[in-house]
C-alpha cells in the first residue's frame, strides 16, 4: 500500500514538469519578440531542442520510456506552436509616435532659420 506523501510528492513533481513543459511556447514567442534569438536560428537548432526536451523528460519524470516520451512529445510539439507562432509575430522595430522623421527635422531647422532672420 502506497503512503500519502510519495503519492503527494509524484503527482506535484508531474504537475510541476507538465506545467513547465506548457510554457515553452510562451517562453520561445517572448525569445523572438524580445530580439534575444530569430526564428531562423530555432529552425536550425531544432535537432538540438528534440534532444533537449527528452533529456528533460528523462530528468522531470518518474523512470520510465512512456512518462518520458508523455512528456517530450508535447514539449516538442508546444516548440513547434511557439515557432509558428513566432513567424507570424515577428520582432517589429516599435517606432515612438513623438520621434520626428528626418524630413520632419529639416522642416523645424527651416523654419528656426526663418524666424532668426525675421
Amino acid at each position: 500500500m502506497t503512503d500519502i506523501s510519495a503519492y503527494l510528492s509524484f503527482v506535484l513533481k508531474l504537475f510541476f514538469a507538465f506545467g513547465l513543459a506548457f510554457e515553452v511556447p510562451v517562453a520561445t514567442v517572448l525569445m523572438v519578440r524580445m530580439g534575444m534569438t530569430t526564428t531562423e536560428s530555432l529552425a536550425q537548432k531544432r535537432p538540438y531542442i528534440i534532444v533537449g526536451a527528452f533529456v528533460v523528460g528523462m530528468l522531470l519524470t518518474p523512470p520510465d520510456i512512456f512518462s518520458q516520451t508523455m512528456l517530450a512529445v508535447p514539449v516538442w510539439i508546444l516548440f513547434e506552436c511557439g515557432l509558428y507562432f513566432s513567424k507570424i509575430i515577428k520582432a517589429k522595430p516599435t517606432e515612438d509616435p513623438h520621434e520626428l522623421s528626418d524630413d520632419e527635422i529639416d522642416e523645424d531647422v527651416s523654419d528656426l532659420d526663418d524666424e532668426r532672420t525675421l
